[in-house]
């Protein structure tokens, strides 16, 4: 069986392209102009097929012979010069590698989507108050509001998961997966998450923040790729996730994990939005440069993202690595690399 993998270049992605291998999957790989240079980062055996998920005749070449598609491939950042470019890599990105897919006769796709499209779950004031609530997001019930959300990553990822599932629900095979917060090796650019490990292993976190997140090893997550086209079903949706840690949690993992200290000082939310939104203004509007401290990352911290993976577990039998061992992998990885 023939796969194409899309956004096979980026962390999830590649990781995904060699679970595939690893299952006896011929794989070929969308790889955009911009990437080609990347070719370290695909084994050998994983044919290229040159396009872009905006390119409709290049997918639809990409497609062609392939039996299934993972489509992998999305804008995903906390700031853009252009926030158009989220919507149109993500939402008419989708539509077209969906429609590519079904010209050509792929039987199924798997789309990746992301629990950003999941409100996260309420953590309660009290065992009491949860008793009587109830469980309130945080699984694959719940569906955030593109209306409500502030982020456009966020937004247009909602966007885009809704495309996929109404052609679900149109009859095609398309399963979604959600995968929570991935670490491990390969986090080459790296991503929101990868940079927090990064900065943490050169001294540059010397407070953290009152927040929290699911952590999923990406190997764990590139299986679940796989497993929910084996056992998955049409129309629904697998959250890919783990363990819930606080920040400072996670800083202390890394802190056991390096033998580097973890920082202390808790920043008061107050002034790190004050400080996100100083960088957002001088950096990113005035200096038109990535800003340092992502005013979309702090207001996301104002929340936890904390999630609910039983279901993928449960029907998938997505596997569930210690967070610790996948914190391990990005650690030695980065220091490989020389990012350190």
């Amino acid at each position: 069986m023939k796969a194409l993998v899309t956004g096979a270049t980026g962390f999830i992605g590649s990781h995904v392209a060699r679970a595939l291998l690893q299952r006896g999957f011929d794989v070929r790989a969308l790889v955009r102009p911009a990437a080609a240079g990347r070719r370290s980062s695909l084994p050998e055996e994983v044919e290229r097929a040159p396009g872009d998920v905006l390119d409709p005749a290049s997918l639809t070449t990409a497609c062609s012979g392939c039996q299934v598609v993972f489509h992998a491939a999305a804008f995903y950042d906390l700031w853009a010069a252009d926030p158009d470019q989220f919507y149109a890599v993500n939402v008419r990105g989708t539509e077209n590698v969906l429609q590519a897919a079904r010209e050509t006769g792929v039987e199924a796709v798997v789309y990746t989507s992301s629990v950003s499209t999941i409100p996260p779950a309420a953590i309660p004031d009290s065992a009491a108050a949860e008793a009587q609530a109830g469980r309130r997001g945080g699984d694959e019930r719940w569906f955030a509001d593109p209306k409500s959300v502030h982020s456009h990553y966020k937004r247009s990822k909602i966007l885009a998961e809704q495309v996929a599932l109404e052609k679900a629900r149109q009859g095609w095979s398309v399963v979604v997966v959600n995968p929570s917060t991935p670490v491990g090796c390969g986090d080459a650019r790296p991503t929101p998450t990868g940079k927090i490990v990064l900065d943490f292993l050169r001294g540059r976190l010397p407070a953290y923040v009152d927040t929290g997140l699911n952590v999923v090893d990406v190997d764990d997550v590139a299986q679940g790729h796989v497993l929910a086209l084996e056992h998955g079903k049409a129309g629904e949706r697998y959250i890919l996730g783990n363990r819930d840690v606080t920040l400072k949690e996670l800083l202390a993992l890394l802190a056991s994990e390096t033998g580097r200290p973890a920082p202390k000082v808790r920043l008061p939310f107050a002034v790190a939005l004050a400080i996100g939104s100083a960088s957002e203004v001088i950096q990113g509007r005035l200096m038109r440069t990535v800003p340092a401290v992502p005013l979309e990352g702090v207001r996301m911290a104002r929340t936890a993202m904390f999630y609910d993976p039983s279901r993928a577990r449960r029907e998938l039998g997505l596997p569930q690595t210690p967070i610790a061992v996948a914190l391990g992998k990005a650690v030695r990885w980065y220091e490989r690399h020389g990012y350190c």
